[in-house]
């Protein structure tokens, strides 16, 4: 199978148009066309329904195979790159929200370094694909357990930093005064959906132990601005749970630490594996790590 025709399949499918991804690959409508046919031969059946143009049941099932194809090719083809080029002076840092406690921010050096705040389900991606250098990582999880994270590629991981949780809450909760809560106490409370900003409800509730839709979504915030976030849970609009340190730093709202079960905010730092110059410089600080002790196991 031709990766280039597939490239072009995947294009056709997301715009549902063959003249916008000819428009967004550069090629004609009749080339986009040609091409789609090849593919079609290649494989023996219609890929897609021409009026309108949509993925038949073939098409929808090699769309679930091309995007782990295209990535690995992406991947593979930045991983040479990193091999033949010399090591970059300018870094670029990619970092899930909650990802950049103090440590991280002290460990940045005063120039060379773009800093990228992305979703946190994009970042094993984004370094795989080279669209960042390193990048930190953040998510729920039980102590001294790696976080669970996409395998797109094989990618370095060390872990960067671990620290408390807690549950932040109106002030007038009924659980604010508590010394401690268990998620098991929060059984039947309404928590904010804030999976940019915050953590995946799924996932909060996988590393608790609890069924999937286990806990109960109020409102629901796209962004990833973390003190919208804060600002959402101290007006009664759901609880959130957040790392010790930002949970405290509310300016409202009660942060209340969690004891059970127990789990604690992660960090790990990604890269390519291939650290050289700048780049291995950096990942020392970040984990302070400073001769570079890094694990280059893939997750």
């Amino acid at each position: 199978m031709d990766p280039h025709l597939l490239r072009t399949f995947v294009t056709v499918a997301r715009l549902a148009s063959f003249s916008a991804a000819g428009h967004t690959l550069g090629y004609t409508q009749s080339a986009v066309s040609q091409q789609i046919a090849a593919l079609e031969g290649d494989l023996g059946t219609a890929l897609l329904t021409r009026r309108p143009v949509a993925p038949t049941r073939a098409g929808e099932r090699l769309l679930e195979h091309a995007g782990p194809l295209l990535l690995r090719l992406d991947a593979a083809r930045a991983d040479i790159a990193r091999l033949t080029a010399a090591p970059p002076d300018e870094l670029t840092l990619a970092a899930s929200p909650l990802a950049l406690g103090p440590a991280a921010l002290a460990a940045l050096p005063p120039t060379g370094v773009t800093l990228r705040v992305l979703p946190r389900e994009e970042i094993p991606a984004a370094v795989a694909t080279g669209a960042c250098d390193l990048a930190l990582v953040d998510g729920v999880a039980a102590p001294d357990d790696p976080l669970r994270l996409s395998d797109v590629a094989p990618l370095g991981v060390v872990g960067a930093d671990e620290g408390p949780l807690a549950v932040l809450l109106p002030e007038r909760h009924p659980l604010a005064h508590r010394t401690a809560l268990r998620l098991a106490d929060l059984a039947d409370a309404r928590w904010l959906d804030a999976p940019g900003a915050g953590f995946p409800l799924d996932a909060l509730a996988a590393a608790a132990g609890a069924r999937p839709g286990g806990l109960t979504p109020a409102l629901r915030y796209e962004g990833t601005d973390v003190h919208t976030l804060c600002a959402l849970a101290a007006a009664g609009h759901g609880l959130a749970l957040l790392p010790d340190r930002v949970a405290r730093g509310c300016p409202a709202g009660r942060a209340v630490p969690l004891a059970a079960p127990r789990l604690v905010h992660r960090t790990e730092l990604l890269s390519s594996g291939i650290l050289e110059g700048a780049a291995a410089a950096l990942a020392g600080r970040l984990t302070g790590r400073q001769d570079d002790d890094h694990d280059e196991s893939a997750p």
